[in-house]
């Protein structure tokens, strides 16, 4: 049990934070303004095998896309492997899997772009004696960014989403 002093400073922690506005992104739950916002976004398509994860992952955060679409989500990505840490035998010891998107919410009736940022992501692998396990850890590693990096767009368009519903 929290001493009581401590729930004093919480509870006037609170109150101070309810008072400057702070109001969670997603409030509404599915008649929202964040998830309003999901319904009317269609993602383009993305190459490569990255630009394929990355796209599911986006339209299985968003939901479904209304008949027609107010806006239209386009990623760019760069997908790097570093390898470092050299052994004895000059082979490398770890790999960092790196994922960057530059990504834009563009009005579809306009072609006017709404949000112009980047997410991004990175994850360590150990290179081991055996290739498979190598690639399989590679590939594993792909799956887990592309999930990463979609929930940071989604996140950015759900405030987005937000501001634009409080702004008169």
């Amino acid at each position: 049990m929290a001493p009581g002093w401590l729930l004093g400073v919480a509870l006037g922690l609170l109150s101070v934070l309810g008072g400057c506005g702070l109001a969670p992104v997603y409030s509404g739950g599915s008649t929202g303004a964040a998830a309003a916002s999901f319904a009317q976004i269609v993602v383009a398509p993305i190459p490569e095998r990255s630009g394929f994860l990355v796209r599911q992952a986006l339209i299985d955060r968003l939901g479904r896309t209304a008949a027609d679409p107010r806006y239209r989500l386009e990623v760019e990505l760069d997908d790097q492997i570093v390898a470092f840490g050299v052994r004895g035998d000059n082979s490398a010891a770890r790999e960092r899997r790196t994922l960057r998107a530059r990504y834009r919410l563009v009005e579809a009736a306009t072609d006017t772009v709404v949000l112009d940022a980047t997410a991004g992501a990175d994850s360590g692998i150990d290179r081991v004696s055996s290739n498979y396990a190598v690639v399989a850890a590679e590939a594993t590693a792909l799956e887990r960014l592309s999930t990463d990096i979609a929930r940071q767009i989604t996140a950015r368009v759900a405030l987005f989403a937000r501001t634009k519903a409080t702004t008169p």
